[in-house]
């Protein structure tokens, strides 16, 4: 790849968030140019897959060697002394806080994943116990949904807390730094703006909309809805939803009235299907989370190395 000498960033801004652009200075000092580099490729992230599920672990393993590459310029002796220097000033905090914000983040979010994992894992169970006519599926997805209704709430609160610290972090202003410093504090400043962003896209997606239709919504009115989503496209090709969704709507087919039992077995079939799907999406995010976790606590114990008296 071509040394870049310049990375602005440009996220997008969705409903309710903003994203601050930060410019590197033209002339990066060659112990920060990898990581430019790292951000730049983040920068088109989203557009890496048409998979929601690969789209974020793609995003994921992307934080993972960005960090690797921060951990290892604070471990350089000249990063080591220039922030030293300036151990007590309000940024230097902000920098040593905010991976803790993160991890922190991160963890909850993995207790989450790992819930909904067990969840899914327990209708598999059900489904495989499951025979043609019997009707007791019902409260395992009950319970289902249940969670996903808890999980909404609590990513719901996640963003809010993912704002706060976008909106906080990088206030401070720098004086007298020399350049190396800034370039430093500039990348980090950046890396965190691009986490926040990446975790945000984690949590909307854990956040999804419901697809299920109820017993006061009639059938006709439940496909209306699936239609606006872009359910029913070119094929049947469920295009325009995400893994959670398609399992969604591959859940509430099992509860439609006056099924043969060709049908329902396929329906079954294809339920089976789309849980699998879900699992193995999961197990990769909670890869990629626990990669992330590992590299966050490096770089939290090198800021505490640094700074320490």
């Amino acid at each position: 790849m071509k040394k870049a000498s310049m990375a602005t960033f440009s996220l997008k801004h969705s409903s309710g968030y903003g994203v601050r652009s930060i410019s590197l200075p033209t002339r990066s000092h060659p112990s920060t140019i990898r990581i430019e580099e790292e951000l730049i490729k983040l920068k088109s992230w989203e557009t890496s897959s048409t998979s929601k599920v690969e789209t974020i672990c793609y995003g994921l393993c992307g934080l993972a060697d960005l960090y690797k590459h921060i951990e290892d310029l604070l471990k350089l002796p000249l990063t080591q002394q220039a922030l030293s220097q300036h151990r007590n000033e309000k940024w230097v905090n902000e920098l040593l806080d905010y991976p803790v914000r993160f991890l922190d983040l991160l963890g909850k979010t993995r207790d989450a994943i790992l819930l909904m994992k067990g969840s899914v894992e327990e209708l598999q169970s059900a489904l495989r116990r499951r025979k043609i006519g019997d009707l007791g599926i019902e409260c395992n997805l009950s319970v289902y949904w249940s969670l996903r209704r808890n999980m909404r709430k609590e990513c719901t609160k996640s963003l809010l807390l993912l704002k706060q610290i976008d909106e906080s972090f990088g206030a401070s202003p720098l004086l007298d730094l020399n350049s190396h410093l800034s370039a430093v504090v500039r990348v980090l400043r950046e890396a965190s703006l691009i986490t926040s962003y990446i975790f945000r896209s984690l949590l909307v997606f854990l956040s999804s909309p419901i697809l299920k239709s109820k017993v006061i919504i009639s059938k006709w009115a439940f496909v209306s809805r699936l239609v606006q989503k872009g359910v029913f496209a070119c094929n049947n090709q469920q295009e325009n939803i995400n893994e959670l969704e398609k399992v969604d709507l591959a859940l509430s087919s099992l509860l439609m009235d006056n099924l043969s039992k060709d049908a329902e077995a396929e329906k079954i079939q294809s339920a089976h299907g789309r849980l699998e799907a879900l699992v193995v999406g999961i197990e990769r995010i909670e890869n990629g989370l626990e990669c992330l976790f590992k590299r966050l606590i490096n770089v939290r114990v090198s800021f505490l190395n640094i700074l320490s008296p």
